[in-house]
């Protein structure tokens, strides 16, 4: 929970007003500069990436951007810092993190149903049904390789899932300990916060909406009444994803409290940039250098394509620096369409030339100056 109090625009060095467009651009800057590739060696920037890659997770949805502001507009990220997240409380409401500061859902007003609608608090309330219910959908970012958005492949994934605990059935309560009423809630599970029409119910963080308070906690689940465990699952990515595409899997999800079914696994991608190519749609950019010679006097040369072979691409005569010239079907794979690779060529020009060098190219000048 912590990690949501953060201001996600400082941390990728842009504001409220930062168009979609930017705050990508500022992405991929900070991501290429702390990625753990780049410093093997430095702790710290590994940390630096997770944090830009999660600010980057909200800011580049519309729907999650669009509810991280309006809780910043109004104060909601103020005071909820803390490493811990919450756990169960007394009367005088729940402690949430590491730090015992207390904090009471009443001091949010109308902001409960947004907040609630970004953070999970508590999965049931008294009022629900006791009968088996389906688990929740998990969300998973994971960063895949260009090639593999591209043309496809298989990644292997290790995804934290919460389920109810086995050793309470999600009660919380250390297996024969008494449970007192929640004096929070009184019992109901749920505390209405806001006023009028503005009035919201949510399921009571002090018992987690369970509307009683064990005297004895759970010691396989401290009372959470779940358990965090690793799903290791292998999963298919279709071609021609790029960053922010989702693929939703069938039952991979967190189990149904009560033998309730499985809910769903939503793995949403994030794709590595690569150091030669640039996607534009179905096409893929890229940039061959070739020197005076070869422009001048036309030649062959060898491209890379995005699964790794060579092509040999036919220069003309007299080709300026910044032709694009096209090969088809060697762009991104999707469905059964692909795009085109478009390739720049750029004459590079040698910083010194050597005496034979200059004395070939004086004698060409004069040539060329003797026809005109």
């Amino acid at each position: 929970m912590a990690t949501r109090t953060k201001d996600y625009y400082a941390i990728l060095g842009v504001t409220t007003s930062t168009s979609d467009d930017e705050i990508k651009k500022a992405y991929r800057k900070l991501a290429k500069q702390y990625h753990p590739d780049r410093n093997p060696e430095n702790p710290a920037a590994a940390e630096k990436f997770k944090e830009v890659a999660e600010a980057y997770d909200v800011l580049s949805d519309p729907d999650k951007r669009k509810k991280y502001d309006q809780l910043r507009r109004f104060g909601g990220l103020g005071g909820l810092g803390g490493s811990g997240g919450f756990r169960p409380g007394g009367a005088g409401g729940p402690t949430m993190g590491g730090d015992g500061r207390s904090f009471r859902f009443d001091d949010v007003g109308g902001l409960g149903d947004i907040f609630s609608s970004i953070f999970d608090f508590g999965k049931k309330t008294a009022d629900q049904p006791s009968g088996p219910t389906r688990g929740h959908d998990v969300e998973y970012l994971v960063e895949i390789p260009f090639k593999t958005a591209v043309r496809g492949g298989k990644v292997r994934l290790s995804i934290p899932i919460n389920e109810e605990c086995a050793t309470c059935n999600g009660s919380g309560a250390a297996p024969g300990a008494k449970s007192d009423l929640c004096k929070e809630c009184n019992g109901r599970g749920t505390i209405t916060f806001g006023q009028g029409s503005f009035s919201v119910p949510r399921p009571c963080p002090a018992c987690l909406g369970r509307g009683k308070i064990p005297r004895e906690f759970c010691p396989a689940c401290s009372g959470r009444g779940e358990v965090t465990r690793k799903k290791r699952i292998s999963v298919t990515v279709p071609s021609g994803v790029d960053t922010g595409s989702k693929l939703r899997i069938g039952g991979q999800g967190e189990r149904g409290p009560q033998g309730g079914p499985p809910g769903d696994l939503i793995v949403k991608f994030r794709v590595k940039d690569d150091p030669f190519f640039e996607r534009d749609g179905l096409d893929l950019k890229c940039e061959v250098p070739i020197n005076l010679a070869q422009a001048m006097m036309g030649s062959k040369v060898k491209v890379r394509t995005a699964d790794n072979r060579k092509v040999v691409l036919k220069i003309p005569a007299g080709t300026q620096s910044g032709t694009t010239f096209r090969i088809k079907g060697q762009g991104v794979e999707k469905g059964e369409t692909r795009g085109d690779q478009l390739v720049k060529v750029t004459v590079k020009l040698p910083d010194k030339l050597s005496d034979e060098g200059r004395e070939a190219l004086e004698k060409l000048v004069e040539v060329e100056e003797l026809k005109h």
